[in-house]
């Protein structure tokens, strides 16, 4: 596939996405050729740089492909860099109150934020847009909130009301970790995973997980949730070469 995708607020089918995990700007070209709705570059748990970033934006770009950033934190000139290189989105990890969500949504807006201009990088296409357009178009970064923590969870209606939040996205295994447990499909916290997805939509907001089967996400997606990250380019690259290797391999 070649043509241009484009991330959708309100999307009338599930979108599918995955974590990008490896240094590489043919990675996400080799993605674009794919159905993917997007994909996330993982600067929380991947060694990736700002030069790295920068690199892989540009293949997303030449790909048609969308590339949300999951960011390492949540301070200001972080979120500024990877909007300058053209992200289409923020995912923003352990977003636990409803405060900390709008300090996001305003680093990542021009109007009603805090967000500084530039009419240089990529965002702005190289000095090509008008500021009017460049900080119109700007404010439509997807901004995807992680909930992964108990607290986070008691918050999830006031997180997803926040202005500017665009979705929550439940981070189960953090979440797990949080609640003092080691298996991410616990009952405790697929019951904290069903409240946050219900706080979500309750707010006509976007409802997204990770998840690595199918099956899941069929279920996941019977019960309103539009935003799904698969798995990775690593999983994808392991699983396809155990299915042709030595059995017992």
């Amino acid at each position: 596939m070649n043509s241009t995708r484009t991330l959708q607020k309100q999307p009338t089918r599930y979108q599918v996405g995955t974590f990008v995990k490896t240094a590489s700007p043919h990675v996400v070209e080799v993605l674009g050729t794919t159905g993917l709705d997007f994909a996330v570059l993982d600067a929380e748990h991947a060694p990736l740089d700002r030069a790295a970033l920068d690199l892989m934006m540009l293949a997303g770009r030449a790909a048609g492909l969308p590339l949300l950033v999951r960011i390492p934190d949540r301070e200001a000139a972080t979120v500024l860099s990877v909007l300058d290189m053209g992200a289409a989105g923020l995912l923003v990890p352990h977003v636990d109150t409803a405060e900390q969500a709008r300090a996001v949504v305003a680093h990542a807006r021009y109007r009603g934020g805090d967000r500084g201009y530039s009419g240089s990088p990529r965002a702005a296409g190289y000095g090509t847009l008008g500021m009017k357009q460049a900080l119109a178009q700007g404010n439509q970064t997807l901004v995807m909130c992680q909930i992964e923590s108990p607290e986070a969870v008691r918050n999830a209606a006031a997180i997803a009301a926040v202005d500017g939040v665009d979705g929550l996205f439940i981070g189960r295994a953090d979440l797990a970790l949080a609640m003092g447990l080691d298996d991410s499909k616990h009952a405790d916290v697929s019951a904290a995973t069903d409240q946050s997805i219900a706080a979500a939509l309750a707010a006509d907001k976007l409802a997204g997980v990770f998840t690595a089967s199918v099956d899941e996400r069929d279920r996941y997606a019977a019960a309103g949730v539009r935003w799904f990250v698969f798995g990775s380019d690593q999983s994808f690259m392991r699983q396809g070469a155990q299915a042709v290797a030595h059995p017992g391999a």
